[in-house]
């Protein structure tokens, strides 16, 4: 199954979306489902809204970075944005 990015959220079958436990409760989450040999990313707020799918390859190169700190460096550029 072929996905494109800028498809609606809405409902995609049996698997419940999911979301990091660091979220909080503030209901600015991530969400995350498999879908299309890939994975789909909402937004928690807009969950009706537009996903973007990853594909596998995608996704596991982006957790490994992740994993490895390499988009660390973004935090602090969000707090000087807020500054």
């Amino acid at each position: 199954m072929a996905m494109d990015n800028g498809h609606q959220a809405g409902p995609r079958g049996t698997v419940a979306w999911v979301k990091s436990a660091y979220s909080g409760g503030g209901g600015d989450c991530v969400q995350l489902q498999p879908a299309g040999g890939g994975v789909v990313v909402r937004d928690s707020k807009v969950p009706d809204g537009q996903v973007l799918w990853f594909s596998r390859s995608e996704w596991v190169a982006f957790l490994a970075g992740a994993k490895d700190g390499q988009f660390d460096h973004l935090i602090g550029l969000i707090d000087n944005e807020a500054a």
